[in-house]
C-alpha cells in the first residue's frame, strides 16, 4: 500500500485550466503486473501485481480508437508484454493501420515465455519507448534493481540486431531516461548526445532519441518523497518551474489514457490517481459510453487537473514524448 497525496486529488490547483483537441492517441494500461519493481514508478507495479485488461475490454479499445480518428495505440502497463492477449491486440491493431508504440523496459525480452518477443516487435514495426534511466550500471541497478543494467545492455544489442535503430532502418527505438530523485530531468538533447556516445562507444549501442520525463509526486515515487519529508519540496520545485507555453503541448490535449477496466482518463497519471475523465456530467466513463457517442463528442472538453500536472510543465516539460522545448 502507498499513501494517499491528499494535496493532489484536492480539486484546488493554481494550475491553469486546459481543454482537449481532437484525440490521436490512445494510451492503453494493459496491467499492472511487471518483472521488475522500480523506486521512481508512477504505476507501483510489480510481479506481485494481478490485475490486467481482458480481450472483451482490448476489442473495445481497439473499435474506440477507429471510432475516434486516433492513429496510435501506446501500450504501457506494468510490462505490457505480460499480457496473455498482447500479441493478438498488436497484430489487430497494425492489420487496421494503426501505429503501435510498445513501453519495454528491455529485460522482459528474457524472461520465460517471451524468448521471440523482439522478433515479434520487429516483424509488427512495433515502435520500441524503452527505459534506461541511466548509461551506468550503479545508477541503473539502484533505481530498478540488480543485473537490470546488463540485462538492458543485452536486449538493447539484441534489438539493434534486428535493425532498431540502425541508420536507414524504420524500426524505431527511443530510450527514456528520468532523473535519480526530486530533480528536474537535465536538457534533453545534451543528455542525448551524452547517451549515443556512450552506449556506442562501449557496447557498440545505437538508439533514435532519447526522451527526458520528470518524476510525477505520485504512487510509489510520491510515497517516497513523504517518507523523506521532501514531498513539499519537490511540489514547489515544479511550480516554480512551471512555463505556461508547455501547457499547450502536454500529452492529455491529443491523447486518452484508459485502464484495465476499459475507463477513461486524461492521463495516466490521472489514471493512477482515480481522476476519472469528465464527459456528459459523468466522471466514470467507460469505452462503451465513447463508442455510443458521437466521434467528435470528447474534443474541447475540460481536462482535470491538479497540482502534480507541473510535473509535466516544468522546465523543458516532459511527456509520454519527452521534453516539450
Amino acid at each position: 500500500m502507498y499513501a494517499v497525496l491528499p494535496r493532489l486529488e484536492s480539486s484546488r490547483t493554481t494550475f491553469p485550466p486546459l481543454r482537449r483537441r481532437n484525440v490521436e492517441t490512445l494510451q492503453l494500461n494493459l496491467g499492472y503486473r511487471c518483472n521488475q519493481s522500480c523506486v521512481h514508478c508512477h504505476v507501483a507495479a510489480s510481479p506481485q501485481r494481478t490485475e490486467e485488461m481482458d480481450r472483451e475490454t482490448i476489442n473495445l479499445a481497439l473499435d474506440a480508437a477507429l471510432h475516434l480518428g486516433a492513429n496510435t495505440l501506446d501500450l504501457t502497463g506494468g510490462a505490457p508484454e505480460l499480457n496473455p492477449h498482447f500479441r493478438a491486440l498488436v497484430s489487430t491493431a497494425r492489420d487496421r493501420g494503426l501505429k503501435v508504440i510498445d513501453r519495454c523496459n528491455l529485460t522482459i525480452l528474457f524472461e520465460p515465455g517471451q524468448e521471440s518477443l523482439a522478433e515479434f516487435l520487429a516483424e509488427n514495426s512495433v515502435k520500441i519507448v524503452a527505459s534506461l534511466p541511466c548509461y551506468s550500471t550503479e545508477n541503473v541497478d539502484k533505481q530498478r534493481g540488480n543485473g537490470v543494467f546488463d540485462a538492458s545492455i543485452r536486449a538493447l544489442q539484441k534489438l539493434n540486431a534486428l535493425g532498431y535503430g540502425t541508420n536507414g532502418s524504420p524500426l524505431e527505438i527511443d530510450l527514456v531516461y528520468n532523473p535519480q530523485g526530486a530533480v528536474l530531468p537535465p536538457p534533453q538533447q545534451a543528455l542525448e548526445a551524452d547517451y549515443k556516445r556512450v552506449l556506442f562507444n562501449e557496447f557498440g549501442i545505437r538508439f533514435n532519441r532519447l526522451l527526458t520525463l520528470a518524476n510525477m509526486p505520485i504512487q510509489r515515487f510520491g510515497s517516497t518523497l513523504i517518507s523523506k519529508n521532501t514531498f513539499d519540496d519537490y511540489m514547489q520545485v515544479l511550480r516554480n518551474a512551471h512555463r505556461d507555453e508547455n501547457a499547450d503541448k502536454v500529452m492529455c490535449r491529443s491523447q486518452l489514457s484508459i485502464d484495465y477496466q476499459g475507463y477513461l482518463y486524461d492521463c495516466d497519471f490521472n489514471q493512477m490517481l482515480g481522476l476519472g475523465l469528465r464527459f456528459n456530467g459523468s466522471s466514470r466513463v467507460h469505452l462503451r459510453d465513447v463508442l455510443a457517442s458521437s466521434k467528435n463528442a470528447l474534443e474541447d472538453g475540460a481536462i482535470v487537473v491538479r497540482d502534480h500536472c507541473y510535473g509535466c510543465t516544468a522546465g523543458q516539460g516532459s511527456s509520454c514524448g519527452g521534453a516539450l522545448n
